[in-house]
């Protein structure tokens, strides 16, 4: 039976038909209305006609940026949608006539990929999914973490430095500020002062001093010395983040997701030597993997749609 996954992001709302072996057999995408709660309502409800349109569809799960309360019904807050304690699985519910889950958009994606991608061997996994900020997702036991009140896995506020930078969520020294796309790109300006490594960084230094992604993906992918040193940096901070981790939840394997892991090995090797710096009982413990995601853009849309299937089985 299929079921159809929506991911609502900030300028894009995409949207996946999918099988339970996470199969994509339709998408389509619309605009994110992002200041507009009626018009955010109006686009999933197309998406979802769309795809449903002459096929037998079991359930819907949107994957929305915000927290999300723990009967998967109430999006409580969206830093950057217009969501505020809005009730909305109740309305796509009422109007599209399926069940539907609301799900945090990195747990969907963790969620896929674990089911389906680089989590698929282990029981207990960490994701950190690192765009312009830092997103979690965590498998207990096969099962996705929410929290007591349905916000938990918020991995990127967790506090690396006291009193550090300020966060948008009001706190300092949060992980997404040291360990994010921005936070890299602020890294290769300060690399690009360098009279070693930074000439390349340097002469794509824009007249504010910033460094933008696309001159840093460029860069990266030509192998240059001062990206990659910058990129080391943002490795070194994950690492760390990690290591506190590790303590607390004991994962089998780190999931990295996100633009900045299509790094690879130049990302996972800063972070696994400051883990192995930063970690309790370093040498006496077993030590997670690190992996690098397997799922991409889609990620969001198919885990989505496997948590609707499992909720409508009960199995979540």
């Amino acid at each position: 039976m299929l079921t159809i996954g929506v991911d609502i992001g900030g300028t894009k709302i995409a949207a996946a038909l999918v099988d339970p072996e996470g199969t994509i057999h339709a998408q389509t995408t619309r605009p994110t209305p992002a200041t507009d709660v009626s018009a955010i309502e109006d686009s999933v409800v197309a998406v979802v006609e769309e795809l449903a349109e002459g096929n037998a569809v079991l359930a819907v799960g949107v994957a929305a940026a915000g927290f999300i309360d723990a009967s998967q019904s109430v999006v409580y807050y969206s830093p950057n949608l217009a969501w505020r304690n809005e009730p909305l699985r109740e309305r796509i519910e009422a109007r599209i006539g399926l069940p539907t889950v609301i799900e945090n958009d990195a747990n969907a994606a963790g969620w896929a990929e674990y089911r389906f991608g680089a989590g698929r061997p282990y029981t207990h996994m960490t994701m950190l999914t690192i765009g312009t900020g830092v997103g979690g997702a965590i498998i207990i036991d096969n099962r996705l973490f929410r929290g007591g009140f349905g916000v938990g896995a918020e991995l990127g506020h967790l506090r690396v430095v006291p009193d550090g930078i300020l966060c948008g969520c009001g706190a300092r020294g949060c992980i997404e500020q040291y360990g994010s796309g921005r936070s890299l790109l602020r890294y290769a300006a300060e690399v690009s002062h360098d009279p070693v490594i930074g000439a390349a960084l340097a002469a794509v230094r824009q007249s504010d001093g910033s460094i933008n992604s696309a001159d840093m993906r460029n860069l990266l992918a030509d192998g240059d010395a001062g990206a990659r040193e910058a990129l080391a940096t943002l490795g070194r901070w994950l690492g760390r983040a990690c290591a506190s981790l590790d303590a607390v939840l004991d994962p089998q394997v780190f999931v990295i997701g996100g633009g900045v892991s299509v790094a690879g090995e130049y990302l996972l090797g800063p972070i696994r030597e400051s883990f192995h710096e930063h970690v309790s009982a370093q040498g006496f413990t077993p030590e997670p993997e690190f992996r690098i995601a397997e799922m991409t853009n889609d990620a969001g849309a198919i885990g989505a749609a496997d948590l609707a299937r499992r909720h409508a089985y009960r199995d979540d």
